[in-house]
């Protein structure tokens, strides 16, 4: 059948066809249509929506993506027909039957996810069948060397290449910004991909962006950690495991991370940019990710035997989950505490202790350091002001400005403090209400916005003494977090006694 063309502009691999076109084509909602631009050739599969009213018949509407892979202009011709189903369907039937996929057969999958040729629905199946059926150690790998060689890959001419990860959950954990320019500063190479918040409140790219641009290709990375040693970039621009990035859209709206993909994802983009020692760091706790030292035991045993396969080595930290790293949560405000410790500050003790412990780690595998003796040189590269200056060279670098202090950052201009409704000590910080309250504040796409805390568990605080401020950029956005903070309170404060049994005194 030939058709009218007509641009929409959408960001999907799709086209929109009028149900009377769909039924004399003989194609449904979900099928695909093979698109054929006769005057150059071009032709491309494409997913079908209908519509009874936004195109009418004789025309269609081309999404943006395939518009520009057909070169056509509105008012072109071009002619379609039904276009079979990508083989992945079958294989992607196969691991929700509890079969187990081999490397070529993880390799199609991906290939067809990163062209695009599975639709939301079908890349979703894939996502479910591996969150519930799980994938052995054989599948991650596959997963892993396939995600790789789908995207840009980064390759240095000396070794050995620095990197570290967090699996998350940890609110504030703001550690890259101390860690990467301490290792750089130290002459060995880090080029830090980091992710955007999805559920948080910033991820380590928010924050790197409150100082700089953070999205760069591969070749600018390389670039770059030539020229300094070290970066702080957001992956999702590099195309890096691409692949990665259409999964994480799939798992966001469940919060699902399924264990094998989340391997598969942190050791594919450290493989990617030619990482040969990696330090990953899995916080334990009751409200991140991994709940106790054994499962985290565990976990790590498996990042070091993927690691291992890669011919990378690995080590992991265990660390302190229940708790933020340091006493912000927001952009503006995480990267205001982390610079003035790399300026001289000596707390927050949480924020520092951790980040000379994963430097030091990196340090002993390279061999910039005895065993034992990491923790020691990461922190006279800190005290002594090396890791600033460095610091300084990579924000100036990526495009920010070198001469910004903590004392410069801005924060939200709307504050509102929450006071101790009682004396007593801080017993909880429930992790997930901060979060949620510096997301409604507006973080992290309001840089200023997010919480400071005054008061961490074991502390003591008088009644009507501060524990928490809020920061918004928005006064509506301060609002709404102060009403949902009356229902949530995230911080729980209790006397020493909390309860007297029996109650009443009985005289006899």
């Amino acid at each position: 059948m030939k058709l009218t063309s007509k641009t929409l502009d959408i960001a999907n691999r799709g086209v929109l066809l009028n149900r009377a076109d769909a039924r004399n084509t003989g194609v449904v909602d979900g099928d695909r249509l093979r698109v054929m631009n006769h005057a150059n050739g071009r032709a491309v599969s494409a997913h079908v929506d209908l519509t009874d009213v936004i195109i009418e018949p004789g025309t269609i509407g081309l999404y943006a993506p395939i518009h520009c892979s057909l070169e056509v202009k509105d008012g072109d011709e071009v002619e379609i027909w039904e276009a079979p189903k990508p083989a992945s369907l079958e294989l992607i039937k196969k691991k929700m039957n509890k079969r187990k996929l081999s490397r070529d057969e993880v390799r199609t999958i991906v290939n067809d996810i990163v062209a695009d040729n599975l639709s939301l629905p079908e890349l979703s199946a894939y996502v479910t069948a591996n969150y519930i059926n799980g994938m052995d150690m054989d599948e991650v790998e596959h997963l892993t060397v396939a995600m790789v060689e789908t995207g840009s890959k980064i390759t240095f001419s000396t070794r050995p290449i620095v990197d570290k990860h967090s699996i998350g959950g940890v609110p504030g954990n703001k550690i890259s910004l101390l860690i990467v320019p301490i290792i750089a500063a130290s002459g060995l190479k880090i080029p830090k991909t980091s992710s955007r918040a999805i559920t948080g409140a910033a991820g380590t790219a928010d924050l790197m962006e409150v100082l700089a641009p953070v999205e760069f290709p591969a070749e600018e990375v390389q670039t770059m950690t030539e020229k300094v040693g070290g970066v702080i970039v957001w992956g999702g621009s590099t195309n890096i495991a691409p692949a990665d990035d259409q999964i994480i859209v799939v798992e966001y709206p469940f919060k699902i991370d399924a264990r094998g993909q989340m391997l598969a994802s942190v050791m594919a983009k450290k493989f990617a940019v030619g990482a040969n020692l990696v330090v990953i760091d899995i916080p334990v706790g009751r409200t991140t990710k991994i709940h106790d030292v054994a499962e985290g035991r565990k976990l790590a045993r498996e990042f070091i035997e993927l690691g291992e396969r890669l011919k990378m080595r690995v080590e992991c930290a265990i660390t302190f989950g229940d708790a933020p790293v340091g006493h912000t949560i927001g952009p503006a405000l995480e990267v205001k505490e982390a610079l003035a410790v790399l300026e001289g500050s000596t707390e927050p003790q949480s924020l520092i202790q951790k980040s000379l412990s994963l430097a030091g780690i990196a340090f002993e595998m390279a061999g910039k350091a005895q065993q034992g003796q990491g923790y020691a040189l990461a922190e006279e590269i800190l005290t002594s002001g090396k890791a600033l200056a460095k610091f300084k060279q990579i924000i100036e670098v990526q495009g920010g400005d070198p001469s910004v202090t903590a004392a410069t950052i801005p924060l939200g201009a709307h504050t509102h403090v929450v006071n101790a409704p009682q004396s007593g000590y801080v017993v909880e910080l429930n992790n997930p209400s901060l979060v949620s309250l510096a997301r409604l504040a507006g973080a992290p796409q309001d840089h200023g916005a997010g919480l400071e805390l005054h008061a961490k568990p074991g502390e003591r605080v008088g009644k009507g003494q501060p524990i928490f401020t809020i920061y918004a950029d928005r006064a509506w956005r301060l609002k709404l977090a102060i009403e949902e903070g009356r229902r949530l309170m995230p911080v729980v404060v209790e006397g020493m006694l909390l309860d007297r049994v029996p109650s009443e005194h009985y005289l006899g």
